[in-house]
């Protein structure tokens, strides 16, 4: 009868939002919990999308709209505009919002552990594994699921395509920076470095032209973090070309290399102080002191001081001409 079709309902959407409260606490304990590894991860996950699919997929198998997807009101906060939340009464908005930080809390591991020292080429592996993960959430939400919200992403916030798209080519950028990592420490030509090093400059600049036209109040500190990126690999870049260029005995043109290296990275080191100073969402790192910034700096100097000493060595052609005449 109608009357107890009713009751099964109203049963099986109790449980389902008792499921779902216990499993959405959980999720959000695993966001900030240091112990959490990928595998937690994708359990506590799965658990939740699975029971909030519920509220969104057909009940019937056919096109038509889950009704269930409009019962409740969710609210987010957002990481670039601060306390103020938005909200929505629509589950799609919650799996968008929660799988936004699925991808945020992925990126943010492979950033723990890209940054011990001597990561192993198992490990590189698993950085590469996170942040090609995270890209490809960012990708799935921008394609298939912002696009059904019924209110439109905010300009700005954390659902903004331009937003979506910057975190997408961040996550490529810093996969790469891993693989620098390892082709240095392997010992590999200088050729493949400055070409990777080269890419990996232009990955953050397209990451911050994406963020142009946001307001600076919720972008700058981003920007200047990916600027400071850009340069310093693009001095990466002109450092490894020059050792290229000094091992073809073509001193002056490496010279050239070496002091276009350090104004890249005078470069960055100004944007570390900018970035340091610059109010608004971000990390309070102070990248200039870390190990992989200051290294750089001294194998541009000592790469050019070679370099001028080989030149300094040279034969000079026209002088050895003068002199036999």
């Amino acid at each position: 009868t109608f009357s107890e079709t009713h009751n099964c309902l109203t049963v099986y959407i109790s449980l389902l939002n008792s499921d779902l409260r216990t499993s959405r606490a959980r999720l959000l304990e695993m966001f900030t919990d240091t112990t959490c590894d990928p595998e937690i991860m994708k359990n506590a996950t799965d658990t939740y999308f699975s029971l909030l699919q519920g509220f969104i997929a057909s009940l019937d198998g056919t096109k038509q709209e889950n009704k269930l997807r409009f019962m409740q009101n969710f609210k987010w906060t957002d990481t670039l505009q601060g306390n103020t939340p938005s909200a929505q009464q629509d589950a799609i908005f919650e799996l968008v919002s929660m799988a936004f930080n699925v991808a945020i809390w992925h990126a943010k591991f492979a950033s723990r552990l890209a940054g011990k020292e001597n990561v192993t080429e198992v490990e590189a592996k698993d950085v590469h594994r996170s942040l090609k993960f995270a890209a490809g959430i960012f990708k799935h939400l921008k394609e298939v699921y912002i696009p059904r919200l019924i209110t439109p992403a905010e300009k700005g916030r954390d659902l903004d395509p331009r937003v979506m798209d910057t975190y997408m080519v961040q996550c490529k950028a810093e996969a790469q920076e891993v693989t620098i990592a390892r082709v240095i420490e392997l010992k590999h030509n200088a050729t493949l470095i400055a070409a990777l090093a080269f890419e990996t400059a232009n990955f953050y600049q397209k990451a911050d032209h994406t963020l142009n036209t946001l307001e600076p109040e919720c972008s700058s500190k981003w920007r200047n973090y990916l600027q400071l990126k850009q340069h310093f690999y693009m001095a990466y870049a002109y450092c490894y070309h020059g050792q290229t260029l000094l091992a073809s005995d073509k001193c002056g043109e490496s010279i050239k290399s070496l002091q276009e290296a350090e104004k890249c990275y005078s470069r960055a080191e100004a944007l570390c102080k900018e970035y340091r100073q610059t109010k608004g969402p971000g990390s309070t790192a102070k990248p200039s002191e870390q190990l992989f910034f200051t290294t750089l700096g001294g194998l541009i100097k000592i790469t050019l001081q070679k370099c001028e000493r080989e030149n300094g060595f040279m034969p000079n052609p026209s002088r050895k001409k003068r002199l036999s005449q």
